[in-house]
């Protein structure tokens, strides 16, 4: 058997294109080691404030103080460059929470401990400093029910409730507010009692919560406070709606009475969807069909308003509310086709 030949000190080295593959290989390797060791940028998430179509976010339209907002949480552009260890823990996109109908922003200073959050019926021990509100909570230490009692009426009772719901025991954060100039409100969740999930209860207690919520509502509707009885009414719906299809006949009375408070708030797209419910189930509800008319003309629909306004004169003539605002829209449509006609003169005259 022949052995290959060995090349000698002198001689032609034929393995040279070999040893070039080789160190070309090697300075490849070495410039991809490189790269690795090289120090990167920490990746950045893009925070958004969630926008939710609950009519709760519809009356929060302030767009670019949202996006101050952000910019202040989440700190400048130019700050998120560095190593990861570097970025101060309260800017860390975790502690940062968006509530889903944009009504704040929650910033963690202190983590709770547990997975556990309030629920329906857990007694809550809560620090509140700082509210804007003149009738806010009271400075201090202060026990809340979730979802019981006067409180939840207030105007920060439906903002702290919802706070909560998103907070372990033992937490402490600030809330940001839209449009809210000074210093974050801070709160502290201490401790708080065993609650329910709503699927845990049943479709008889989630009956009669609701026709409490119904209950106090009206009162506060007749009392000359539209918000606080939308807000009863909105909670008794959400308890009706996770029952199963058709639903308990009480909701198409909260959609109607929802309409009635949306409208003197002056949301007369919130009304005219919330008549739509109504009408979906009972399509002749006068209350719904002329509380429709009256949203449609404020939203300058004067063909649906007339159309709304006369079912309801066709089926109650008699109707005093329907014959004046049909006169009022009829009135504003004659004004509407004046300025219309003034316009066009101009333009081809």
């Amino acid at each position: 058997m022949e052995t290959p030949p060995i090349n000698t000190i002198g001689e032609k080295d034929t393995s040279q294109p070999q040893q070039e593959w080789e160190k070309n290989l090697r300075e490849n390797l070495d410039s991809v080691t490189q790269i690795r060791q090289q120090p990167r940028d920490p990746p950045t998430e893009t925070l958004e404030l969630g926008v939710s179509p609950d009519p709760a976010s519809q009356i929060l339209e302030n767009t670019h103080g949202t996006e101050k907002l952000v910019a202040e949480l989440e700190g400048d552009s130019h700050k998120s460059h560095g190593s990861t260890s570097q970025m101060p823990e309260a800017l860390q996109a975790s502690d940062l929470w968006y509530c889903p109908d944009g009504s704040f922003v929650k910033k963690i200073i202190i983590r709770g401990h547990g997975l556990d959050k309030p629920k329906l019926g857990s007694c809550c021990r809560v620090l509140a400093l700082g509210f804007p509100f003149g009738s806010g909570p009271p400075e201090g230490w202060t026990e809340l029910t979730m979802g019981v009692g006067p409180w939840r009426e207030e105007t920060w009772g439906e903002l702290i409730e919802k706070c909560l719901e998103s907070m372990c025991q033992g937490e402490e954060a600030e809330l940001q507010l839209p449009g809210h100039s000074g210093p974050p409100v801070r709160l502290t969740l201490a401790s708080f009692t065993q609650g329910r999930d709503s699927w845990e209860l049943e479709t008889s207690e989630k009956e009669a919560l609701a026709r409490e919520e119904r209950a106090r509502g009206t009162e506060l509707f007749r009392a000359g406070n539209p918000e606080g009885a939308a807000r009863c009414y909105g909670r008794a719906l959400r308890l009706l709606l996770t029952l199963p299809p058709p639903g308990p006949p009480e909701r198409t009375v909260l959609h109607a009475n929802l309409a009635a408070c949306q409208l003197l708030l002056g949301q007369p797209q919130l009304a005219a969807q919330s008549c739509d419910r109504v009408l979906e189930r009972e399509p002749g509800h006068l209350k719904a069909l002329y509380r429709r008319g009256v949203a449609q003309a404020a939203l300058g629909n004067l063909e649906k308003a007339t159309a709304d306004l006369k079912k309801v004169l066709a089926i109650d003539p008699k109707n005093r509310a329907a014959q004046e605002e049909l006169g009022k829209v009829v009135i504003q449509g004659k004004k509407q086709d004046a300025g219309l006609a003034q316009g066009l003169r101009k333009m081809f005259g």
